[in-house]
C-alpha cells in the first residue's frame, strides 16, 4: 500500500512536506481527540493527511509503537542527564511550575484551561 502523505526523514516520520511528526499526531489520537481535532492543532495540515498519518500507524502499528518507545527512552535519558548536569535549575523549575499551578488553581477562571 503507497503512503504518499507520510515520508521518512532522519530516522522519524512526518508528514510529507512538513515538520509535523507522526508520532505528534498518534500521541493526541491515542488521547482521544478527533481527527478534527488534531487538524485544529497542526492548522498546516489537511483533513487527509490527519487521516492518512492514523491509517499508516494502523498498518505499521507495531513497528511505530516500537519507534515510540525508542523515542521515549532516549528522551528520558537524555532528561535525566540535563537535570543530574543541573539539579538546581530543575529545581527551580519545579518550584515556578508547582507556584504557577497554585496561581491557576485560585484563579476564578481556573476551569478554562
Amino acid at each position: 500500500m503507497d503512503y504518499p502523505h507520510v515520508e521518512e526523514r532522519n530516522d522519524n516520520y512526518y508528514i510529507q512536506g512538513s515538520r509535523v511528526s507522526l508520532e505528534s499526531i498518534i500521541t493526541l489520537w491515542r488521547e482521544g481527540h478527533s481527527p478534527e481535532e488534531i487538524r485544529d492543532a497542526f492548522p498546516t495540515l489537511d483533513l487527509v493527511e490527519v487521516y492518512a498519518a492514523i491509517t499508516y500507524y494502523l498498518d505499521h502499528q507495531v513497528e511505530m509503537d516500537m519507534l515510540f518507545k525508542e523515542h521515549e527512552i532516549e528522551y528520558q535519558a537524555q532528561r535525566a542527564a540535563a537535570e543530574a548536569a543541573d539539579p538546581e535549575r530543575y529545581a527551580r523549575l519545579r518550584q515556578r511550575f508547582a507556584e504557577a499551578r497554585k496561581r491557576l488553581q485560585a484563579s476564578p477562571q481556573s476551569s478554562i484551561r
